[in-house]
């Protein structure tokens, strides 16, 4: 299939037929390399909670994860109904 580069500003960029956005599972990110003189344009994949540690150690080193609700439980409380 031929396409033809199309001018952004001072870019250019592909229109990829709905066909083959489907077909390649290509959505809002992408991968770009070249290999071998090609272009490759891969999908990303989102890995859930990505980087949640290096966020959660900077909270650390900043003071800022203390607790929002105790996580204490007071099982003797008399307003529990067993």
């Amino acid at each position: 299939m031929k396409l033809r580069l199309v001018s952004i500003g001072n870019s250019r960029g592909l229109r990829i037929p709905k066909a083959i956005l489907e077909q390649s599972r290509l959505e809002s990110e992408v991968e770009l390399e070249i290999e071998a003189g090609r272009l490759v344009i891969t999908p990303v994949k989102r890995v859930p909670r990505k980087g949640w540690d290096e966020v959660f150690k900077k909270m650390r080193s900043e003071g800022e994860d203390r607790l929002l609700i105790s996580d204490r439980l007071d099982l003797d409380s008399k307003d529990w109904e067993w």
